[in-house]
């Protein structure tokens, strides 16, 4: 893994687990203990991997329903890695209050230039923006001033 903080480490690794997760459909807790074992997870934060982990997979389905509307295609139809790096950052900007809309949407962006499909990083900027308008209305509007 590139030498990054420790939070753009446990989003890496969430990524990786739900890369195997919806493909192979194996167990959430087992990806996760498999995950903890590989090498540079130690270098993560391991709180908030968990936090991530446990939110993505258990709020799935209604983290697709909320990027949904700002797709321009069937949330079925997306990549498994587009599909992973927006429900990380959908997960984050509508639960973590801590973690700057901005840097939600720039961690998310990072993961879909390093992980995903040649232009998938600006699908992922245009439909996390949009979601933001209306997860943070405060700080996107804010930040557009």
């Amino acid at each position: 893994m590139r030498n990054r903080n420790n939070r753009s480490r446990s989003r890496e690794f969430a990524l990786q687990g739900f890369y195997e997760w919806v493909l192979s459909k194996n167990d959430p807790s087992v990806i996760a203990a498999r995950l903890a074992q590989s090498e540079g997870f130690d270098a993560c934060d391991v709180p908030y991997f968990e936090r991530l982990w446990a939110g993505i997979t258990r709020e799935y389905r209604p983290l697709l329903s909320a990027l949904a509307p700002f797709c321009d295609r069937s949330t079925d139809a997306l990549s498994p890695i587009e599909k992973g790096v927006l429900v990380i950052g959908a997960w984050e900007l509508l639960h973590e209050p801590d973690v700057p809309y901005r840097v939600a949407i720039d961690e998310a962006v990072e993961l879909a230039k390093s992980y995903g499909g040649t232009d998938g990083h600006k699908f992922v900027n245009g439909v996390l923006d949009k979601l933001a308008a209306t997860a943070r209305p405060r700080d996107a509007s804010a930040a557009r001033v």
